[in-house]
C-alpha cells in the first residue's frame, strides 16, 4: 500500500495546528493510500510544541513524527528537515495555518497515480473553487514572481509560490535544496525545471488566505529574497 508524507512546517501555530490535523485525518485519501504526518516545528516562541503533544495524546493511533529545530532556521530549512525524514512514495507540503483544504489532497493525487505526472503543484489562480478575496500588491507580487521564474525555467506555471506541491519523494529527496526561508519556492522550482523528461502538472486549488492580524507571516523582503533565488539559481544557474 502505497503512503502520502505530509510535511508540516510550524511556527506559532498552537491555534491551528490541531485544527489542520483534524482536517487531515477527516480525508480518506484514493487508492486507500496511507498518510504519515511529519511536524517540524521551526523553534516556536509560542506553546506549539504543547499542541502538537496534546494532539498526539488525544490520537494515539495516529501517525505523526514530531520534530524540532533548536533554531529558527526559516520555513525551507524546516521543509529540509521533513522532506529527509520522509518515508512516504509521495510527498506533500501542508502549511500549518488554515490557508489550504486538505480534501484537495486527492486533486493533487490523481495526475501521479494515474502515471501521468512526477510533480503536481495546486495553483490559487486557476479553476472554480473559492478563494479568499485580500491583498492586492500580494497577488501582482505572486504573479510577477512566477512570471519571472517561468522565464528562466521555462515552465508555464501560474502559481509557483504555492504551498500545495505534491512530489514523488524519490525525486525531491534527490535535489540539493540549500534555502531556509521562503527562497525554497523558486529554487525546488527551478532545479525541477532541469530534471530531463520531468513531469509536471498544475491543479486548480482553494485558498483560503490569512491577513497578518490571523498571522500571515510573508513580507516584501521574502519576496526580494525570492528574486534573488530566481536570478541566482534561474540566470546564474548555481547548483
Amino acid at each position: 500500500m502505497n503512503k502520502l508524507s505530509i510535511v508540516i512546517p510550524a511556527y506559532n501555530e498552537a491555534n491551528t495546528i490541531h485544527l489542520i490535523l483534524n482536517k487531515i485525518m477527516a480525508v480518506d485519501l484514493l487508492d486507500d493510500i496511507e498518510k504519515e504526518i511529519i511536524i517540524v516545528n521551526d523553534c516556536s516562541t509560542d506553546d506549539t510544541a504543547g499542541a502538537v503533544a496534546n494532539y498526539c495524546a488525544k490520537y494515539p493511533g495516529v501517525n505523526i513524527q514530531y520534530f524540532e529545530h533548536e533554531l529558527n532556521k526559516g520555513k525551507g530549512a524546516a521543509l529540509h528537515t521533513g522532506i529527509s525524514k520522509a518515508t512516504g512514495e509521495y510527498l506533500i507540503i501542508q502549511d500549518a495555518d488554515l490557508e489550504y483544504d486538505p480534501q484537495e489532497y486527492n486533486d493533487l493525487l490523481k495526475p501521479i497515480c494515474k502515471g501521468f505526472a512526477d510533480v503536481v503543484y495546486g495553483s490559487r489562480f486557476m479553476g472554480s473553487n473559492p478563494h479568499r478575496i485580500l491583498f492586492f500588491w500580494h497577488t501582482i507580487g505572486n504573479k510577477f514572481l512566477t512570471f519571472l521564474c517561468n522565464m528562466f525555467s521555462n515552465l508555464n506555471l501560474t502559481d509557483m509560490e504555492t504551498c500545495y506541491k505534491l512530489f514523488n519523494t524519490k525525486l525531491i529527496q534527490g535535489l540539493s535544496l540549500r534555502e531556509n526561508r521562503f527562497g525554497f519556492e523558486p529554487e525546488v522550482t527551478i532545479k525541477l525545471s532541469r530534471i530531463p523528461k520531468l513531469r509536471l502538472y498544475e491543479v486548480g486549488i482553494s485558498y483560503y488566505g490569512r491577513t497578518y492580524d490571523e498571522g500571515k507571516k510573508i513580507g516584501w523582503k521574502d519576496g526580494v529574497r525570492a528574486i534573488y533565488c530566481i536570478l541566482k539559481y534561474g540566470l546564474f544557474g548555481a547548483k
